[in-house]
């Protein structure tokens, strides 16, 4: 009875600006994830439908003449596969290389030894400054990485932001007096990083697996760059060569007219470029759904100041 009194009682306190108030932000904030949400919607239902009703502009709500036409074409085709491959072997390898080189090096940072303050100008500056593209690509030349997967992998292994935000977790996280009482116990730097850190740091691997991954699925440039073998290449780069040739079409049509351009070809091709869209975004959708929880805690905890 009490309980219910009180309850009546906090919803009298509200007045006509509140209510005005949280009306107004619930509407924005709808608007917002619409205008966010809608053009992924978009590319879906236009993945899936009727290429001419897509360049007709009919697909604005639901499918139109429901048609597969574009995933068909799209994983009929070799050099697909093969790249899609590629992708997520480059992503998963990589990213675990860089998480573990990542955690070791902000749990490093976070201690206190001779030449920290130098090693963390060092940091600073080469987040800055680097030596450019033409010096990385003769040493990656000369180390024999040039046309290798490896560069995939290897090339931007560690980012230094990353590795700010693995120290900070770490110095502000993980109490001072765990480390002290595993050490009178005789537990040394190894121990304590690989028994202690790591299984308290949930919520930083995950952020940082989400970085990571995130950046070396959608890497293109690497391997445009550094790989001359197409059956290499990451998917990415093959959707950027999908999406090159029908802009260039695109532009033929526009200068020497429909009557020279294959029409049909180029609307399937259209759809091909829908679908290949949707195919490369879904394995990072999906990690982001295992991995959400400890994403807005891992970001919050290492920003803070240390």
């Amino acid at each position: 009875m009490r309980g219910s009194i009180f309850k009546k009682s906090k919803k009298l306190k509200r007045t006509k600006g509140d209510v005005i108030f949280d009306t107004f932000n619930t509407c924005f904030l709808v608007l917002c994830a619409l205008l966010v949400l809608y053009p992924l919607y978009l590319i879906i239902i236009a993945s899936i439908s009727d290429p001419h009703a897509v360049l007709r502009g009919d697909v604005m709500l639901l499918p139109y003449d429901f048609s597969l036409i574009g995933y068909e074409r799209l994983l009929n085709n070799r050099l697909i596969w093969i790249s899609y491959r590629n992708s997520i072997v480059y992503t998963s390898v990589g990213t675990m290389l860089s998480l573990a080189l990542t955690l070791m090096a902000g749990y490093a940072m976070s201690r206190q030894f001779v030449g920290r303050r130098f090693m963390n100008l060092y940091f600073i500056f080469v987040m800055f400054f680097s030596g450019g593209l033409v010096p990385t690509f003769l040493l990656v030349n000369s180390l024999g990485l040039y046309d290798n997967p490896l560069v995939m992998i290897l090339l931007g292994a560690v980012s230094v932001w990353n590795v700010m935000i693995a120290r900070t977790f770490i110095k502000n996280s993980i109490p001072e007096d765990l480390f002290e009482a595993s050490s009178i116990d005789g537990c040394n730097h190894f121990k304590y990083f690989f028994m202690i850190v790591i299984p308290l740091s949930k919520a930083l691997i995950g952020v940082l697996a989400v970085f990571y991954a995130v950046w070396r699925w959608n890497d293109f440039m690497t391997g445009m760059i550094y790989l001359r073998t197409r059956e290499l290449f990451p998917f990415q780069l093959v959707l950027r060569e999908i999406l090159t040739v029908l802009q260039a079409t695109a532009t033929m049509e526009e200068i020497v007219g429909e009557s020279l351009i294959n029409i049909d070809a180029m609307r399937v091709a259209e759809s091909v470029k829908y679908s290949a869209i949707v195919i490369s975004t879904l394995p990072m959708l999906i990690l982001y759904l295992f991995l959400q929880k400890y994403f807005v805690k891992g970001v919050m905890i290492g920003s803070l100041k240390g």
